[in-house]
């Protein structure tokens, strides 16, 4: 489980295929001696578990995640290649501050990115997103996107959007996006199992 504060910018330092899909490895500022073996951490939303990790890539740490065909699909990593830049998260300790929303790490799909518009320091950006997932985006709401945790501003049918501030833009890889870009989504949690129990009719069970 996450929160969607980036804590780190990862660097796709390679990127080859495996027996299970793909194998990342990704330099980063994390120290590898506190990464646990088969630990998780949310790479750009997507939530991938450490196979390997070391240190040598310019001094930096960095850690390998194998992708499986199915992550692949659903989300960006199969157009990952090295010098991809990413957004790193580790996973939500008990007790530490819940800074974002409930973040799961499993993408639903990728949104494209249709305009950005910036304002001053902010960037507005413009999504439109699958048919199927649109219901579960509200006004005020809250979204992952590249594993941010961002606030809807407004929707209208496929689309939404969302304004960066900038810490946000300077401290993930925000301010290198632009019109055209894919990002992986993962809509709210909550919203996702309100809907769910909404398709059974009364979730309290009674009969009327």
């Amino acid at each position: 489980m996450f929160t969607g504060i980036i804590t780190d910018i990862g660097t796709v330092v390679s990127s080859e295929t495996s027996p299970s899909g793909r194998r990342l490895v990704v330099a980063c500022a994390y120290d590898p001696e506190r990464i646990d073996m088969g630990a998780s951490i949310c790479c750009s939303g997507a939530c991938m578990t450490v196979v390997e990790k070391g240190r040598g890539h310019a001094g930096r740490g960095w850690f390998a995640v194998d992708v499986s065909p199915e992550s692949l699909a659903r989300t960006t990593l199969g157009d990952w290649r090295e010098g991809t830049r990413v957004n790193l998260e580790r996973s939500l300790a008990m007790g530490t501050e819940l800074g974002g929303h409930l973040v799961t790490g499993h993408v639903d799909a990728v949104a494209a990115v249709t305009e950005r518009a910036d304002e001053g320091g902010t960037a507005r950006f413009t999504f439109e997103v699958p048919a199927n997932l649109a219901r579960f985006i509200a006004e005020k709401g809250s979204v992952a996107l590249d594993g941010t945790s961002l606030t809807v501003n407004s929707v209208a049918g496929n689309a939404f959007s969302v304004t960066l501030i900038p810490h946000t833009l300077g401290v993930t890889t925000w301010g290198e996006k632009h019109a055209g870009d894919n990002i992986n989504l993962e809509v709210d949690l909550m919203a996702r199992y309100a809907a769910r129990l909404m398709e059974f009719g009364d979730p309290s069970g009674r009969a009327e």
